[in-house]
């Protein structure tokens, strides 16, 4: 358990607090493409550690991110006209580009240069595969966007979904980290392979290890003669890397899970897969069906998920359809912000534990003046070949690592199965 000090410390991220400022030392998803998917299209809300913010794409398609409420009197910007490049408030017809500044204060008098001496509130962004990030600290602490393998593969190889948490996103992140909630949660009453590995082991045993990018986290489970290894990873700061989408034995893309605070009691989950050698097909991103256009859950708390009683005594063992929904009902009827002091964890919380750790070193650390970890500043090591995650029989007598040698805690080994690799070999 965490004392009630460090629980308020890793929860909380709105402007001011140390979790806040951790935050605000990396580049975070703020929306979709699709929100804004065209020059001078409708702007977009954007809710992000706590500010209110308004995200547009302007007549050259350069995107924008600035404070919703207009510096000049406070009507929300949302309700702007996006036009010749900037947006302009419909209260006083004051104008904003991208970067903030006032490029008309149309209600002044026209030889008044009081409108170009103010700015709004504006953060950079970097458009990456069908998410547009934002990095919301201070300017001259900008990091390089870095450069993990989803965000490099074709746009048509990926897939990414979005959807709102009614809870803080710690609760989110740590399911990801948390491989023991397989043989249950996610249980499914059939004989299909991994659900039979599942149940045959319901007590894997954890392995952490701190990388220069966060937790790598290994689960062992035994089956007969062999070793059935899943490798998932936390990269800093709310990244939840899963195997997913292959049969065991193939090394193809994974699935990262995101879990951006909109605030300290909701948090964005972006779902986002990838494929090294082939397009993503639409059956393969059967998520969006249980999301409404507004990125909102049809299965929710209020409808109890659609819980179907008599599914859970014969189809799977919560009742409830898709692995999204069931994360959401096992984090979000936690409450909105889970009081970590009445847990009570055992070895099956191992990789947790690690998690929670790293992310309380690194804001303690951050308060100290120290730079947190996987804050990157140079571009020879902005490359991350081991971040992988998978699945995979392993034979009793051979350690993980000596058959995955490029799983290093820092980039020092290619992986030879990941994208860049094949393009590389291929040109």
């Amino acid at each position: 358990m965490l004392s009630r000090e460090d629980n308020d410390l890793i929860t909380q991220t709105d402007q001011g607090t140390p979790g806040g400022d951790l935050m605000r030392s990396y580049w975070i998803p703020a929306l979709l493409s699709e929100e804004i998917p065209a020059p001078d299209c409708p702007p977009a809300r954007v809710k992000l550690l706590g500010e209110e913010l308004v995200a547009f794409r302007d007549s050259q398609s350069r995107i924008g991110l600035v404070g919703e409420h207009c510096a000049h009197r406070g009507t929300s910007l949302f309700f702007g006209r996006n036009e010749e490049c900037g947006l302009r408030c419909v209260y006083h017809g004051w104008k904003f580009e991208g970067p903030g500044n006032v490029l008309e204060s149309a209600t002044e008098h026209a030889r008044s240069d009081y409108g170009k001496k103010r700015r709004n509130t504006a953060y950079p962004t970097h458009e990456a595969n069908g998410i547009i990030y934002a990095f919301l600290g201070a300017r001259e602490k900008m990091p390089l966007f870095p450069n993990y393998e989803w965000t490099q593969v074709p746009l048509e190889y990926t897939y990414v979904t979005k959807c709102l948490l009614e809870c803080n996103y710690l609760q989110g992140l740590e399911g990801e980290c948390d491989s023991s909630h397989l043989s249950f949660l996610h249980r499914a009453f059939t004989n299909e392979r991994n659900q039979v590995m599942y149940k045959s082991d319901t007590s894997p045993v954890y392995d952490t290890e701190d990388t220069d990018f966060g937790v790598r986290l290994i689960a062992t489970r035994n089956l007969d003669d062999q070793h059935y290894v899943r490798f998932s990873a936390f990269v800093m700061p709310v990244y939840g890397c899963v195997p997913a989408g292959r049969p065991t034995n193939e090394l193809e893309g994974y699935e990262i899970h995101t879990y951006v605070p909109a605030d300290d009691t909701h948090c964005w989950r972006y779902d986002i897969g990838f494929q090294r050698e082939r397009a993503v097909r639409d059956e393969e991103v059967h998520r969006r069906k249980q999301i409404h256009p507004d990125y909102s859950k049809v299965r929710n708390a209020r409808n109890n998920y659609l819980q179907d009683r008599q599914k859970q005594k014969t189809v799977n063992f919560t009742g409830i359809d898709d692995f999204l929904n069931h994360d959401a009902c096992a984090t979000e009827s936690m409450g909105a912000i889970f009081d970590r002091t009445k847990e009570h964890l055992g070895v099956s919380d191992k990789a947790v534990i690690a998690v929670r750790k790293y992310l309380l070193t690194a804001i303690k650390d951050l308060q100290q003046g120290k730079e947190p970890p996987h804050v990157l500043r140079d571009n020879e090591r902005n490359w991350f070949p081991h971040v992988d995650c998978f699945a995979h029989m392993v034979p009793r007598d051979v350690h993980w690592r000596k058959k995955f040698d490029y799983l290093t805690p820092s980039a020092e080994k290619e992986n030879p199965m990941s994208y860049a690799a094949r393009k590389k070999a291929a040109s």
